[in-house]
């Protein structure tokens, strides 16, 4: 007796065809590759955290000293004061008054060996602030897009300062 024939019904074995799936798969594959778009600034960020012990060696002497950007927060974590060098930016638009100080900070020259290069600069947040405007200083003293499109990027170095525990807690 003979169990599973193929005489008037399904066969035992199907064969899949391998050649065509392949070459769909390459076929999706470089239609994406051709059609993706990169963006220009995304997540295009050089950022040092904070290490344990600073560095030792004499700083060098065309370097510019690291601009601090203090940030506070009211208790709800919303953005309450922008200090740039121990000097208030005010609370109309203070990212946009920051990006303006960095830019006259910096000057026009772009250039290599520009005080840009050796720019830096070191936030220090309060431990409660919003992360949401943490990235908006990161994003204002890292640069901007200007009318035509163009990428203009002011510092690239950017550090954090260790955050600071709630005089409370």
């Amino acid at each position: 007796m003979k169990f599973g024939s193929t005489r008037g019904g399904l066969p035992d074995k199907v064969e899949l065809q391998m050649t065509p799936m392949i070459d769909i798969v390459f076929q999706l594959l470089s239609f994406f590759i051709m059609t993706v778009r990169i963006g220009a600034m995304e997540g295009d960020f050089s950022v040092k955290m904070p290490v344990a012990a600073p560095a030792p060696g004499p700083p060098s002497e065309i370097a510019l000293p690291p601009i601090k950007i203090r940030m506070l927060s009211d208790p709800q974590g919303r953005l309450a004061g922008v200090f740039l060098n121990d000097r208030s930016l005010g609370v109309r638009d203070p990212m946009r008054v920051l990006r303006g100080e960095i830019m006259g900070i910096l000057g026009d020259d772009r250039g290599p060996g520009s005080i840009q290069e050796s720019a830096e600069v070191e936030l220090d947040c309060d431990y409660g602030l919003h992360y949401e405007h943490v990235v908006q200083a990161v994003t204002s003293v890292s640069g901007y897009v200007d009318g035509n499109g163009n990428v203009i990027k002011l510092v690239d170095k950017i550090r954090f300062s260790p955050p600071r525990q709630p005089a409370g807690e």
